[in-house]
């Protein structure tokens, strides 16, 4: 009965492992491109200014925070919309999108004038 026992308690963790290492490959090449857009490429936080670039047609992609407010999130899209830019909702809320940014404040909306060496405009987000 011991050898049964040992099968299938070895069988799985081995099954579950992918699943997580898969999900969190996900978030940390979002968050590996966006610390390569700050340090290389142009970029506005926050609303007032990402409007302003939207407006101008110098945004090419927004970043929307998880918990940013409905009303606030449908007018980017809107506006990202009418201006044919593109716009990836981050899956955490504003403080992780701030923290991937490398600020230690939070950052509920966030526009990429230039990805620098950064290929987040080119290649698609997960």
């Amino acid at each position: 009965m011991a050898p049964k026992a040992e099968v299938a308690a070895a069988a799985a963790p081995v099954v579950a492992a992918p699943i997580k290492k898969a999900k969190k490959n996900a978030g940390e090449t979002i968050n590996s491109r966006l610390a390569l857009v700050m340090k290389s490429g142009k970029y506005t936080l926050g609303y007032k200014s990402t409007l302003k670039t939207i407006r101008n047609g110098k945004a090419k992609l927004l970043l929307i925070s998880g918990n940013c407010p409905p009303l606030r999130k449908s007018e980017l899209e809107y506006y990202a919309m009418l201006s044919k830019t593109a716009v990836h909702h981050y899956s955490g809320n504003n403080i992780d999108l701030g923290t991937a940014c490398g600020k230690y404040f939070r950052v509920g909306v966030l526009s990429i004038i230039d990805a620098g060496d950064s290929d987040i405009i080119s290649r698609p987000l997960e």
